[in-house]
């Protein structure tokens, strides 16, 4: 419970227009609120949290000094952006946040006006702007438009193309670099504060302007005087300010700027907010501000479930087996020290990903190449030209962005590259912008890529081993979040014969082709259906590409009536390769694939999504017992 008492302000503030009208003290009284009230709820329920602990002054700034939601500011992924939540009518229902039915832990545009553009992947928030900005042009209408970028973002190729896109345009638009020591190293001089603050105020913008228009109507003597001027404004910027890659991009370059200064912010938006752009503001902070468990921990804390408040310490521990996460990560270690060829990379996810064993263990074979995934699948391109085998941990939803890569740099050149692709499948409480729900779809369309799900722990050791030191060219193994299925783990490994499937479990009545955990889910379907008189037989495929085409075609002879099962969207998976290859052979047999829908999934825990879509046990036994009427 949330004791509101407490709160003298926060709970007066039910939209952005309600903090304009409060002064200074009553707005650094507000960051402090809010910043507490997101401590109190988040350690109930669970969510990012040290980002959003770093925006509090920034995001009171913005919506106190500019007129939300007509002036629209663009967040670069929501996990930063849950104060904006709590300032823009969502305070109450923060404690819905990444539930079913409740609160996005991102950005929504279907969830709030003041949402100017939904984000889950980053990078997009200059991009995004720019757009409404030249669409604001084109309209004729003059409102202001913001950026915040930060908390690593500024690490993706993305953020460079659309801001040199934005020098070239010159349209107004502001950038707010969040700077949280995960982006661009810090300057914290005095001077540079004071000179930040000088080249930003109206006054010296109207005297600069004055002696602007004045030398430009004397000739060749006026323009060697703006030559000078100009050189040594920029030589000042040189020397005290870390701005000339942004001035070079065309922007106007202002900060360092401490973030955690409301009253410096307040000031310094109400000097620049009409300056002609593009602008980047570069404002200080520090990620997890306020809480001492959270504060100097880039990692800890930047996402968890509910924590004690005082201790920050995680409430609940697991009480299952080890994770599909950790089951790689610590494979991939007894890999590496066996074949010092392997290589391991990530995209700015060591812990998320299982390579931080890597990163202990074997620290001169690990590259983390920040949120740049494009980069770093090209990356590994060029170091399989070499011999090295590259392994690159990416989720599923982020390899996305690397789609152009894996088909021009990797696959046309057939170079043995491993994809170890981690939250396969729906991923729970951060929703539709990060289930993993398309990589069976479009990895399988393209040519020489080998394509595998495991059912278990073990057998992802297996496929591990075998992808990096048994297959050539393009291979990829897809596994699920959370926790494996508590089987026993083998020492060493074993080599899984390319494109082979193994029946599981034999029966008369329906087969069940499945791939990843729907196996698991399918054996457990099966002994509820034997109970009623149903023998199913359940066939781990393994393989999504190459199918076991031999394994396939002794199915279709033995059983007319054929499920598929994959977490995966029903379009172009793993069913629908099963469809083609009896349509292209001949074979007529009743098939019912079981998936995905073909649309977003929203947010929820995943025993209730997979519930709410029927592919738990007690759904898939209901959805076959028709099939089979």
């Amino acid at each position: 419970m949330i004791e509101k008492s407490k709160y003298n302000i926060l709970f007066n503030i039910d939209s952005p227009k309600d903090t304009r009208d409060l002064d200074i003290a009553d707005l650094r009284t507000l960051c402090s609120e809010v910043r507490e009230y997101l401590v109190d709820v988040i350690s109930q329920t669970g969510g990012h949290f040290g980002g959003g602990l770093g925006t509090v002054e920034l995001t009171v700034a913005l919506h106190h000094v500019f007129n939300t939601p007509v002036d629209q500011i663009v967040w670069d992924t929501g996990h930063q952006a849950y104060p904006h939540k709590i300032l823009t009518g969502r305070r109450d229902k923060l404690t819905t946040i990444r539930q079913l039915n409740g609160l996005s832990g991102f950005l929504k545009r279907s969830e709030s006006e003041y949402d100017a553009f939904g984000a889950g992947h980053a990078t997009t928030s200059i991009s995004s702007a720019l757009g409404m900005a030249v669409a604001r042009d084109i309209k004729g209408d003059n409102n202001k438009v913001i950026a915040i970028i930060g908390d690593g973002a500024m690490t993706g190729g993305m953020a460079y193309e659309a801001m040199n896109n934005s020098g070239l345009i010159k349209s107004n638009l502001i950038v707010v670099l969040n700077d949280n020591n995960m982006s661009i190293s810090q300057n914290k001089w005095s001077i540079s504060n004071y000179f930040t603050e000088m080249i930003s105020h109206p006054e010296y913008n109207k005297i600069k302007g004055a002696i602007w228009d004045l030398t430009g109507k004397l000739d060749v003597f006026g323009d060697r005087l703006r030559s000078v001027a100009a050189r040594l404004e920029s030589g000042i910027k040189s020397i005290i300010t870390p701005g000339m890659l942004f001035e070079a991009l065309g922007f106007r370059y202002f900060g360092p700027v401490n973030g955690h200064n409301i009253t410096h912010l307040v000031r310094f938006f109400n000097h620049v907010k009409d300056l002609p752009g593009p602008i980047l503001v570069h404002a200080l902070t520090e990620k997890g501000k306020g809480y001492k468990p959270a504060e100097g921990h880039h990692q800890r804390l930047h996402a968890s479930s509910p924590f004690d408040k005082v201790t920050g310490k995680e409430l609940k521990k697991s009480s299952g087996g080890p994770s599909y996460t950790s089951i790689f990560g610590k494979a991939l270690v007894e890999i590496m020290k066996e074949n010092s060829k392997v290589a391991a990379i990530t995209a700015a996810m060591p812990d998320g990903t299982g390579l931080d064993f890597v990163q202990k263990e074997i620290p001169d074979r690990y590259y983390d190449v920040g949120i740049a995934e494009e980069h770093a699948i090209t990356f590994a391109a060029g170091m399989a030209t070499q011999g090295i085998i590259p392994v690159a941990a990416i989720y599923s939803t982020f390899l996305q962005r690397a789609f152009d890569q894996i088909i021009h740099d990797i696959s046309l050149q057939d170079l043995h590259v491993v994809f170890a692709i981690d939250r396969a499948g729906l991923v729970g409480a951060d929703g539709p912008t990060h289930h993993g729900a398309f990589d069976l779809s479009y990895l399988r369309l393209i040519p020489k890529m080998i394509i595998m799900a495991p059912k278990d722990e073990q057998e992802l050791r297996d496929m591990l081993y075998s992808a990096i030191n048994e297959y050539s060219g393009p291979v990829a193994v897809r596994y699920p979040r959370g926790e494996g299925s508590g089987v026993s783990i083998k020492k060493g490994f074993e080599k899984l014969p390319l494109g082979k499937g193994v029946i599981e479990r034999e029966g008369e009545s329906v087969a069940l082709l499945a791939v990843g955990k729907m196996v698991e889910y399918s054996l457990a379907a099966s002994s509820i259906l034997h109970e009623r008189g149903i023998n199913c037989e359940v066939v781990n495929m393994r393989f999504i590409k190459p199918l076991d085409e031999e394994l396939i075609i002794s199915t279709a002879k033995k059983f007319n009536k054929i499920v598929t099962l994959e977490e995966n969207s029903i379009v172009g998976g793993f069913g629908s390769g099963v469809v083609e290859y009896l349509s292209d052979n001949g074979y007529k047999n009743d098939i019912l694939r079981i998936g995905l829908p073909d649309g977003y999934v929203e947010h929820g825990t995943q025993k209730e999504l997979h519930k709410m879509l029927g592919i738990d046990p007690e759904g898939l036994t209901g959805r076959i017992e028709k099939f089979l009427l």
